[in-house]
């Protein structure tokens, strides 16, 4: 069975047991009676209404309104992405240990869905800065699952990998974020050209078969996150150097 997503539209009201939103399927089948994670707190899907009447269920692509069981409905926000996971559960332990040694779990996560789900816990303000970190680690591993479940280029993959250990140097610092000239370095040997090379082939962009346009856009997207970690790389030397050339081509690129 597929993993049910639901996307939050609104919350209508909210108190400490619960709440009623409007949310977008966005993903699986969402039925009544199912669990879902916000980071390591649960909620329960306990009713569902589609044009004013009670329905057992609704499928990817349809908006209902739902009421919610649960305190941390009230600190929903538009956008936030809540994924079913098994009546039980996976804590962030069983997850990790999971990543780590891919022991069997019920109602395994798609590695897709586990990186959205970790990536917006990493990012979220409200909890224990220790407890974001481990959330980065285990969507810095959902992404290496992403790569190998879904092929894509190393470019795609840097990329994606860099945004999150961008994120987490840049909002930790080195010492518990991770190595920023590391980072750079492993971006910086994806690329296959100068950026001289990448601004003069962007001129004319829009001529491009679309491979090219695709390349140029990737090498767009290592640029981010070498710019978030640039504040702590050396002011002088041949990777700083570097990386402020990139940085300063990154808006002429398409």
């Amino acid at each position: 069975m597929s993993i049910a997503e639901l996307q939050v539209y609104s919350v209508e009201e909210a108190d400490v047991t619960g709440g009623v939103c409007v949310v977008r399927c966005v993903g699986g089948v969402a039925r009544t009676g199912q669990v879902y994670a916000v980071g390591e707190l649960r909620l329960w899907l306990r009713r569902i209404e589609r044009y004013g009447r009670p329905v057992g269920f609704f499928d990817a692509g349809h908006t209902a309104r739902v009421r919610l069981t649960g305190a941390v409905v009230g600190l929903l926000s538009r956008g936030q992405v809540l994924t079913s996971v098994p009546p039980d559960g996976h804590s962030l332990e069983e997850l990790e240990d999971w990543l780590a040694t891919g022991p069997p779990l019920g109602d395994e996560p798609h590695p897709r869905t586990l990186r959205i789900l970790a990536v917006g816990w990493m990012q979220n303000d409200r909890v224990p800065d220790g407890i974001r970190l481990r959330w980065g680690r285990v969507a810095l591993a959902a992404t290496y699952r992403c790569a190998q479940a879904e092929g894509g280029s190393d470019l795609a993959r840097g990329a994606e990998l860099g945004a999150v250990r961008g994120y987490l140097i840049g909002e930790f610092g080195p010492e518990r974020g991770g190595d920023p000239a590391a980072l750079c370095r492993e971006l910086l040997d994806l690329i296959d050209l100068t950026p001289q090379a990448a601004v003069a082939e962007a001129r004319g962009w829009r001529d491009l078969p679309r491979p090219r346009i695709l390349h140029l856009r990737r090498i767009k997207n290592l640029i981010a996150p070498m710019a978030l970690v640039r504040p702590h790389l050396p002011d002088a030397g041949p990777l700083a150097e570097a990386v402020d050339a990139w940085s300063a081509a990154r808006p002429r690129l398409p």
